[in-house]
């Protein structure tokens, strides 16, 4: 057992606390013990422990509830659970809840220690992986927010001082770059990070549908209303509520939007009672907001609101010194999901990847490199193994293409593509081209894909 492993023990039944303390004391651990989860709950507060042993039912403070309260705190933190009245139902809850493993009373002090020198492995292994991660982060991103070129290390700068305030921030780039990404980068760094990241895209929907979204609906508010519902500011109170297509909210939503930013409250559909909520907003969009404004389609005063802080993703053609650590990240990390070894990429195949404008982004680079790891034969990526459409881009300005491959042709492999990764997924196809899933119908009809 690793030296100084700080343990706090949970249990209302003194004979089955101490018994387990004394044991793992012998095995080298540092060990306290709670005989209430009151107790326990207060010597969280005030110390940090590597695992938690705590009883599931007890008198005052249930295991469960002593679960949701450490990994809300310190996610590192294993937990195992001890009970007396053993089920599968109450293991798999305290398992779905965050605990590392359960034991039954009377406890076999053997399995105990041998099940805490598994947690501890896997805690070791979390741990390193985040200080890699984080050492990557210093020199190359942001939360996985890859590059290394001054725009982008300028922008993670931002984030690290915007993501611990409160403030509102407004995330401006063409479709593809990382908007979302960055707006659960920033949560993640918060204060708030403990409470839900909650994303919606106010394009996709009808005015009626947003506004019962944002704000939720009582019970018969209107034709097919069978029940209350929480809306997404309700749903995020304590955390980040994420607005997609902030531009593409309709006049009468934004007014009401408005309202909720500055009073901090909303009114369900169908209810006159105002409900407090206490969200952080960061809103993304791809239009010129400001423009919006000059011609009346965007309310002055929430431009002002949301534009606390301002962070503008650059287009990937305007950072293609971030290509190749890009690509490695990409090449890796799809070859690993896929179950097969990073494949090389060759120069000449990494120049077309340079001659191309990547007009989708960085989210169509990704589609373009999982796609190569995917129908790679012998690990190695060349020239003949880059899709058409990028071997072949249409020249700018010209609806005719090199070798006659057209805009058309290009538009309608991506979205072959896309679709065969998302296994004929529309939804999930639509949010990986950044379109609405009612833009990727039409186009699935004009191009006769299945």
């Amino acid at each position: 057992m690793p030296e100084k492993t700080r343990v706090l023990v949970i249990d209302d039944d003194r004979g089955h606390a101490e018994a387990a303390a004394e044991s793992l004391e012998r095995a080298g651990c540092e060990c306290t013990v709670a005989l209430s989860g009151t107790e326990g709950l207060r010597l969280l507060e005030d110390r940090d422990f590597d695992i938690v042993l705590t009883d599931l039912v007890m008198r005052d403070v249930s295991g469960l509830d002593i679960i949701r309260q450490v990994k809300g705190r310190s996610p590192e933190t294993e937990i195992i659970v001890m009970t007396g009245y053993p089920s599968y139902e109450t293991a798999l809850e305290a398992l779905n809840e965050g605990a590392y493993d359960y034991l039954n009373k009377p406890l076999d002090l053997n399995i105990l220690r041998a099940k805490l020198r598994k947690a501890l492995e896997k805690q070791r292994l979390v741990r390193s992986n985040v200080e890699l991660r984080r050492q990557l982060d210093k020199r190359y991103g942001f939360e996985g927010i890859i590059g290394s070129s001054e725009k982008m290390q300028a922008i993670f700068d931002t984030l690290r001082q915007v993501s611990p305030s409160s403030a509102t921030v407004l995330i401006v780039g063409e479709s593809g770059t990382g908007k979302e990404l960055v707006a659960r980068a920033i949560h993640a760094n918060s204060p708030r990070r403990a409470g839900h990241f909650v994303p919606l895209n106010c394009a996709a929907l009808s005015e009626t549908i947003l506004e019962s979204e944002l704000f939720g609906h009582e019970k018969g508010a209107f034709t097919g209303a069978m029940y209350t519902r929480k809306g997404r500011f309700e749903y995020a109170h304590g955390g980040t509520l994420f607005l997609d297509e902030i531009g593409d909210i309709p006049p009468a939503i934004q007014i009401k939007l408005l309202r909720v930013i500055e009073y901090g409250e909303v009114f369900r559909v169908g209810s006159n009672e105002p409900l407090k909520v206490n969200v952080r907003l960061i809103a993304a969009t791809n239009r010129d907001l400001p423009a919006l404004v000059r011609d009346g389609k965007f309310r002055e005063d929430l431009f002002y609101r949301l534009n606390v802080v301002t962070i503008e993703l650059p287009p990937l053609r305007d950072r293609l010194e971030d290509l190749p650590l890009l690509v490695q990240t990409f090449l890796g990390e799809f070859a690993t999901h896929h179950g097969k070894k990073t494949p090389e990429i060759t120069p000449a195949a990494m120049e077309l990847l340079y001659a191309y404008s990547w007009p989708g982004n960085v989210r169509e680079l990704r589609n373009c490199i999982e796609s190569m790891v995917l129908l790679d034969k012998d690990g190695k990526i060349d020239v003949e193994d880059v899709p058409r459409y990028v071997r072949f881009p249409p020249p700018a300005g010209s609806p005719s293409g090199v070798g006659g491959v057209n805009l058309e042709e290009g538009e309608k492999e991506t979205i072959r593509k896309a679709l065969e990764l998302c296994e004929g997924n529309r939804e999930k196809a639509a949010r990986m081209l950044g379109i609405g899933e009612r833009t990727l119908y039409r186009r699935i009809k004009r191009y006769g894909l299945s």
